[in-house]
């Protein structure tokens, strides 16, 4: 290449700058935002792009024609890095991305169909309307917030409750398409982890304080919608705790003696007492009712209401743990 010939202005902040003749805008061909990559041989020569070390940060695919491409980096424990790239309905129907850095793109409304984005790293990656029949997608990277999302709380954050809305509603859409993508694949435990998400982001549309949005919190909280067993165990775990610590102060019977917590009893005496009301509070939780100990005054509706809600909640880990287990 001549010294003279203008190289592509593309620049960015953390530093990486692309060497290619530059185009009359000033960026090269494949950066250039203006020029749509439909022609026949683009998809060759955009796979000769990656292969010879050309930059695919920053990248401009808006509407091309990429059906079938293949831009994994073989033989390398790392892929090609696209992060930043622009792929606004591109047709990439049966493309090969394993592995590939799409970090800070945009995917929005591109053709995913029959693709292979195994391993793909999507991290804040703008992932609405994307047509992900038949894509492969077992272990890509989405974050624990996706791009939507992070932009919907910050929204809500400084009062915008109208454009929280909106990017709720985008993040619902994604997520739903995400769960439905990953049932599709016979991914049900990544299908439960969007289901998740997706009701989450729809309670986030609810008017705040309203019956059905403090159910759906409290549903979220108690088992994840069904979908996080180990939330069960945790909620049974401190409402036996909970209701020990009740039971010292409301008192027991045990025969014809009442055990409640006084100091005059002294630290071993009371440490005694919390393990007996442990004790009593499992037997309780879990209906068995042995009839050693039992409760007086105002342990009863303790214990009532400890009763009915074990029940309850054994009942519920049951069905969410089936749930999980027969996926």
């Amino acid at each position: 290449m001549n010294s003279k010939t203008p190289t592509c202005c593309y620049h960015e902040d953390e530093g990486f700058s692309c060497h290619e003749p530059a185009e009359p805008s000033g960026l090269c061909y494949w950066h250039d935002p203006k020029i749509v990559k439909n022609h026949p041989d683009d998809v060759a020569r955009l796979e000769a792009f990656a292969r010879n070390g050309g930059m695919l940060r920053g990248i401009s695919l808006k509407h091309a024609k990429l059906a079938g491409i293949d831009l994994v980096r073989h033989h390398q424990k790392t892929g090609f890095d696209m992060s930043h790239a622009e792929l606004y309905r591109a047709d990439l129907h049966g493309a090969h991305m394993f592995n590939l850095n799409l970090q800070n793109a945009s995917l929005m409304k591109a053709d995913l169909r029959e693709a292979n984005l195994h391993c793909a790293n999507l991290i804040n990656c703008n992932l609405l309307g994307i047509k992900w029949n038949g894509a492969r997608i077992e272990n890509i990277k989405v974050g624990k917030v996706i791009k939507q999302e992070r932009m919907a709380n910050e929204a809500e954050k400084v009062g915008e409750a109208a454009i929280a809305k909106d990017y709720f509603e985008q993040t619902e859409e994604i997520y739903r398409d995400l769960r439905k993508a990953a049932e599709r694949e016979g991914l049900f435990a990544m299908g439960g982890h969007f289901l998740q998400k997706e009701l989450t982001m729809r309670r986030h549309l609810m008017p705040r304080f309203s019956r059905q949005r403090i159910i759906s919190k409290a549903i979220d909280l108690f088992c994840g919608y069904g979908e996080a067993p180990i939330r069960v165990i945790g909620f049974s775990m401190a409402l036996i705790f909970v209701c020990a610590i009740l039971y010292m102060f409301t008192g027991l019977s045990y025969g014809d003696q009442t055990h409640i917590f006084t100091w005059s009893n002294g630290f071993k005496a009371n440490m005694m007492l919390f393990f007996n009301c442990i004790y009593y509070s499992v037997v309780t939780f879990t209906t068995l009712g042995y009839g050693d100990f039992t409760p007086i005054g105002l342990s009863r509706a303790i214990a009532a209401v400890e009763a009915f809600t074990g029940s309850f909640t054994i009942a519920l880990y049951v069905v969410v743990f089936v749930k999980k287990m027969t996926r």
